[in-house]
């Protein structure tokens, strides 16, 4: 991905969350935001990337909506002189006016705003991930195995629920902040992960986007200085974060982590989270969610090689995390922890108690697992089978390679 791409790619969640809060209109702020990048592509090739990427959005988009505006007075036939808006009337501000804590406001006013409780839970999230992360309707409706008109139906109706029901564009006050603090930290970690392994598409990556989660969560625990869960989010992201330039090769087709070069990963992010997760750990002794996976991905991070990895006190990690959560996956997790820590049969053991379930059945990674175990336990021939299966469930064409990888290196075993 170009520069001028991973720009345009960070800039326009900034761009759009101030257009929503001036314009009180998600359909007319995406519409002028889009509009701004279309400009913006042939603008920015021929003159270089503005300074202030996010200030030309806005002020392009202003524009777009105040000759739109104008151009609606007249078509209505208005010869009545007309109050000019706010946003017509600074149209022309200087781009440098719109700082960056600015900006961060209107991220966190938005965010907010989509997990306002008058919306449904369904509709928070796929509003969230439409307006902050970028996503299209497919890779978000592939996520909770809708179809994609389902999901733009649930954001027409969120959109339309905030604006009849004049939802304040706000960052809600302290005693309205808990009950939706759980909401926004979970769809962040849904946008980070989403960054961490693309739901559809060429590349197995999407930096930008998860800068753009680990940002989300750093304005979140300046918001929340007293609260301990935002502060263990940021830590997990940072640790997970911090292996991104390892993760995959030159072809850019995924590295297992115990394959890994342990040198490209960012120290300072470790450091970072280490310190996090200590903080956490002396505010809240009875440690949540994110935390206990912040303090796994802690172990991976300071064990210099794979055969150093404390793996028994991963496992005993995954088994606290899925005594507070109600997640296959966490099961899933433990059964590979499981595996290096007594071998590939007992993580067997433990997947098989999975096998039934519907959203394993379904889940890509809970078959890439069991055959890459089956492989260690020395049963070719339906793990070939598994890994075959595990390909008709990817849609990430670097993930759909590195198992074509896999099933032409096993068939070559097992042929010889």
């Amino acid at each position: 991905m170009e520069q001028l791409e991973i720009t345009l790619k960070v800039a326009r969640p900034k761009a759009l969350a101030t257009m929503i809060r001036l314009t009180r209109d998600f359909d007319l702020a995406e519409e002028a935001v889009q509009e701004s990048l279309v400009r913006a592509l042939p603008h920015w090739r021929q003159h270089g990337i503005p300074d202030n990427a996010v200030a030309w959005l806005v002020q392009t988009a202003r524009h777009y909506v105040h000759d739109r505006q104008r151009h609606q007075r007249m078509v209505e036939r208005h010869h009545h002189a007309l109050q000019q808006t706010q946003l017509g009337a600074d149209a022309t501000t200087n781009p440098e006016q719109h700082d960056h804590a600015h900006l961060s406001d209107d991220m966190l006013r938005l965010i907010f705003t989509c997990f306002h409780p008058a919306l449904a839970p369904e509709a928070q999230i796929a509003l969230t991930l439409k307006t902050i992360a970028g996503l299209d309707s497919i890779a978000i409706a592939r996520a909770f195995l809708l179809t994609p008109k389902t999901l733009d139906q649930r954001v027409t109706r969120a959109k339309r629920r905030i604006r009849d029901c004049g939802i304040a564009y706000q960052v809600p006050d302290t005693r309205e902040l808990p009950e939706r603090l759980d909401a926004v930290l979970r769809v962040i970690y849904l946008i980070y992960n989403q960054s961490y392994t693309v739901a559809s598409g060429p590349d197995l990556l999407d930096v930008p986007l998860g800068e753009t989660a680990i940002a989300l969560t750093r304005l979140l625990c300046r918001l929340l200085p007293g609260h301990t869960e935002p502060l263990a989010l940021l830590a997990l992201l940072l640790m997970q974060h911090a292996r991104a330039d390892a993760r995959t090769d030159a072809d850019g087709l995924p590295i297992p982590l115990e394959q890994q070069d342990r040198r490209l990963w960012q120290r300072a992010l470790i450091n970072e989270g280490k310190v996090l997760i200590e903080k956490c750990f002396r505010q809240q002794p009875q440690a949540g969610p994110y935390l206990l996976q912040a303090a796994i991905a802690a172990i991976h991070n300071r064990a210099a090689t794979p055969e150093d990895t404390d793996w028994p006190q991963i496992v005993q990690l995954y088994t606290l995390l899925e005594q507070r959560t109600d997640n296959p996956v966490i099961t899933l997790n433990r059964a590979i922890a499981l595996a290096r820590a007594d071998g590939p049969n007992a993580g067997l053991a433990l997947l098989n108690t999975l096998a039934d379930h519907p959203a394993m059945q379904r889940f890509q990674y809970f078959h890439t697992s069991k055959a890459a175990l089956l492989e260690e336990n020395g049963n070719p021939a339906e793990a070939l089978q598994t890994w075959e299966y595990a390909l008709t469930l990817c849609q990430n064409q670097a993930e759909q390679r590195y198992i074509c990888k896999r099933i032409d290196l096993l068939q070559a075993r097992t042929s010889q």
